[in-house]
């Protein structure tokens, strides 16, 4: 299986500089997990959604698409849980 490519776009980049430091590290430990499954045990496929998931991590949750045909995961959202399921 090819490995994928994680893309996390300027916004979730500014989300994630806004956490702090040990729950960031969390976060862009178990993004990197993405590129070689971007379905881990524990990831949710988000209804509604054609190619959203979301895996949690603590309190946190990160939303993402996956494309299959380019082997790319886009993140949409890492954020806290109250605040994740808002746009």
């Amino acid at each position: 299986m090819m490995a994928y490519r994680v893309i996390i776009p300027r916004p979730v980049r500014k989300q994630l500089d806004k956490l702090p430091r040990g729950i960031r590290i969390r976060l862009l430990q178990r993004i990197a997990l993405l590129k070689e499954n971007p379905r881990p045990l524990g990831a949710v496929k988000l209804k509604g959604y054609e190619y959203e998931y979301r895996i949690r991590v603590g309190s946190y949750r990160v939303r993402y698409e996956v494309r299959e045909p380019e082997n790319v995961v886009l993140l949409l959202h890492c954020k806290h849980r109250k605040d994740a399921y808002r746009n």
